[in-house]
């Protein structure tokens, strides 16, 4: 019988030790190796010959295999489409690229009350309507979660618990006919077996960092455990063709908690982000095997939960009757979608020896970069002034395409301008003061035709025929101001 020996696992980036340290020599975090028990291989095994997968028995390098290749070429494979789920959200389904796939694996990791376990109930409850559903609820009990689909959208008529929080005749988030089966457990061999036994079509785990395998002695949320629970459950999804949805906790940085491989072991990962403080909530494609990454799905946060909103552009837009200095609009892309957003700006002279920037839903360095351009390209002197730039409703716009919005709303801050409300701006700013081309124009220019804007500015050599829409062509941003603010050449204004 093979012996057991100690192996210290870092807990943070999931290295391996044969000996303890203060400090893992990976990641450099202290006091983070574990210690875990596992059982010593036999070297003699690996050097004389590896084991048939068919028939068991040692196979040396000078024996040939008696069994057929277990290899296909590409040609011989399946190339049989399989027909996604509907999710019940059109949100969802956009993120997921299409519905979800049979036998895939969907992490979705989100800050704690960001309403992840909402979303998946909810998903839970519409697929109910039409596939066996299994919902692993390894943080909450049974009673738990029936108390909470009784505030998203009421119980099931029946008094007792949390009948109080009931409203006239509500309308049920899970029917009594509904095919959704709930598990409060822990235990992973119990999940496994009840899996086996149910034989759902989708199934939730909420969350990973909460389930146990008691073949290892780590505790429930270590790196271990993590990588082993997610990779078993993925070998039963994929034998089996089960839809896997796994909750993620994620740490104060923002990832997801665990090591690294348990984002390389899902076929896609989603982060459910917002801000606590508004209503909002984006659904965000970091990796999906099966369809495009950076998509985003928005929701709200209501009283009866979670509802979709299909038309984000007006989430973001802000009130388009009250326009004040320091405002311009933009059109940003998220994946395939384009979202029109309100950027507002406020210049004002410091009281400190360095002067304040501060961001909202703008990256901080990329700001830094349009008014180092504005100063030395325009000859505006925002060295000596405080800048401040936030999007509207908080939507974080990472593209370059925002670039020519953010000059434009900064040089009418400065000017006190205004900028016509019916106008968006799209471009990159370079660092030698020209508006460079951006992707997807044609699909901007669309939705903001759409939603009622008369007149764009873009880059030149871009340019695509709307009706009633006009098209401004600019190569530097100094044309660009001078068009957007309706006056003279910006040069001779700021000179």
């Amino acid at each position: 019988m093979a012996k057991s020996r100690s192996l210290y696992v870092c807990n943070q980036c999931g290295a391996e030790f044969s000996q303890y340290f203060g400090k893992c020599l990976a990641c450099e975090s202290w006091n983070s190796l574990q210690e875990q028990l596992v059982s010593a291989v036999n070297a003699s095994t690996r050097q004389s010959g590896s084991i048939s997968r068919t028939t068991g028995r040692k196979r040396t390098s000078t024996q040939t295999a008696a069994q057929p290749k277990a290899s296909l070429t590409l040609a011989q494979i399946s190339d049989h489409p399989q027909a996604r789920l509907a999710s019940g959200y059109i949100e969802l389904d956009r993120v997921l690229g299409g519905g979800i796939v049979p036998g895939s694996l969907v992490l979705i990791g989100g800050d704690p009350g960001i309403g992840k376990s909402t979303l998946l109930l909810q998903t839970a409850n519409q697929l109910a309507q039409h596939y066996r559903v299994l919902y692993v609820c390894a943080e909450e009990s049974g009673q738990q979660v029936k108390l909470r689909a009784m505030r998203l959208g009421g119980g099931n008529g029946e008094t007792g618990a949390g009948a109080e929080l009931q409203t006239p005749n509500p309308e049920p988030l899970i029917p009594s006919n509904s095919s959704l089966y709930l598990l409060p457990e822990t235990d992973l061999d119990t999940i496994l077996e009840e899996l086996e036994s149910l034989q759902p079509q989708v199934a939730v785990i909420d969350s990973i960092q909460a389930l146990h395998f008691n073949a290892l002695t780590s505790a429930s949320g270590s790196v271990a455990q993590v990588r082993e629970c997610t990779s078993m459950l993925m070998q039963f999804a994929k034998r089996q063709n089960i839809s896997l949805f796994i909750v993620g906790h994620v740490t104060k940085e923002g990832a997801i908690a665990g090591p690294k491989v348990l984002e390389h072991l899902v076929d896609t990962v989603l982060y459910f982000e917002g801000d606590r403080f508004a209503s909002h909530r984006l659904l965000r494609s970091v990796k999906n095997r099966f369809g495009p990454t950076h998509e985003i799905g928005v929701f709200e946060m209501v009283d009866q939960g979670l509802q979709e909103v299909l038309n984000p552009s007006e989430l973001f837009l802000g009130n388009r009757e009250e326009v004040s200095p320091g405002s311009a609009t933009i059109v940003a892309c998220e994946g395939t979608r384009p979202i029109v957003v309100e950027l507002q700006a406020l210049v004002s002279p410091t009281s400190y020896s360095s002067p304040r920037r501060s961001t909202t839903g703008i990256e901080y360095n990329r700001l830094l970069q349009i008014l180092a351009v504005l100063e030395k390209r325009v000859g505006i002197p925002l060295s000596k002034l405080d800048a401040y730039v936030a999007s509207s409703g908080g939507l974080s716009v990472n593209e370059p395409a925002a670039d020519l919005g953010v000059a434009v709303a900064v040089v009418a801050s400065f000017r006190d301008r205004l900028v016509d409300p019916r106008m968006v701006l799209i471009g990159e700013v370079g660092l030698g003061g020209q508006v460079r081309p951006v992707s997807q124009m044609e699909l901007r220019l669309k939705e903001a035709a759409k939603l009622g804007f008369k007149q764009a500015i873009i880059p030149k050599g871009q340019s695509f025929s709307l009706p009633g829409f006009e098209v401004i062509q600019v190569a530097r941003v100094v044309d660009a101001i001078a068009t957007a603010l309706g006056g003279r050449p910006a040069v001779e204004e700021f000179d």
